[in-house]
């Protein structure tokens, strides 16, 4: 099984922490939170990683080849140089080291969570759906948009007002904010067309638009933590330290 960690982000609300180690390298608890992802991940099931890098990339790809030392598991980098490609294009650059016949996981190294990762992924292989997304009600600016079936029917971006849908507006559409953790079936990376610096949200809405089965996967139950500020960084080590005690 394969895994992209998406550890490209520059963390410029973290500054200065970022200045000089890459957001992925931070630790949490004494672990940098790119490790915690990656050995989450294994327990899961996963042998073989992919891990994109833009910001002191370098030192993010020197990480990487410890991690497959200590961890004992192939990990790759794919480099970003120039300028972060968001998650799409991340995917979409990645993609020949993810093809194989068996769904993978996406996940965001700024992620720190509980959620059963087994249960995540059991849950795409029984529905055949081309991506599940890790959702839960949360206050956020930005969130998925669901039908009665789970199935992705549209974007809300609170931010700028503007609300998107993959078909006809949908009365009673939930709102659940994503996690950053997918599972996506090998067939959705020839069905990547965008170009250049994209978000997946572009491709999925678009996907879904064309008939795509988009699911949901409720994660309430799990404990959730983006470490996208200092205040978000200082929760999410004093949930990880309370695990350790």
């Amino acid at each position: 099984m394969k895994a992209l960690i998406l550890a490209a982000g520059v963390g410029s609300r973290l500054r200065p922490l970022t200045d000089e180690t890459p957001k992925a390298l931070i630790p949490v608890a004494g672990v940098p939170m790119l490790e915690r992802t990656l050995v989450r991940l294994k327990a899961a099931g996963v042998s073989d990683f992919v891990v994109n890098a833009h910001h002191h990339a370098r030192k993010v790809a020197d990480f990487c080849a410890d991690l497959s030392r200590r961890h004992a598991v192939a990990v790759a980098v794919s480099r970003e140089d120039g300028f972060a490609l968001d998650t799409g294009g991340a995917l979409k650059k990645a993609a020949p080291l993810l093809r194989g016949p068996l769904p993978f996981f996406v996940h965001n190294a700024d992620v720190l969570t509980d959620l059963d990762l087994k249960a995540l992924y059991s849950a795409h292989a029984a529905s055949g759906a081309l991506a599940t997304l890790s959702v839960r009600e949360r206050e956020s600016g930005r969130a998925y948009l669901f039908d009665a079936n789970d199935r992705l029917v549209g974007h809300e971006d609170r931010k700028s007002g503007r609300t998107t849908w993959s078909r006809d507006p949908a009365p009673g559409a939930r709102r659940l904010p994503f996690d950053g953790i997918h599972v996506i079936s090998p067939d959705a990376l020839d069905r990547i067309v965008e170009e250049g610096v994209f978000s997946i949200t572009k491709t999925y809405l678009r996907l879904a638009a064309e008939g795509a089965d988009i699911r949901a996967f409720r994660a309430d139950r799990w404990a959730w933590h983006d470490v996208g500020t200092r205040e978000k960084l200082a929760a999410a080590q004093a949930w990880a330290a309370a695990r350790i005690h």
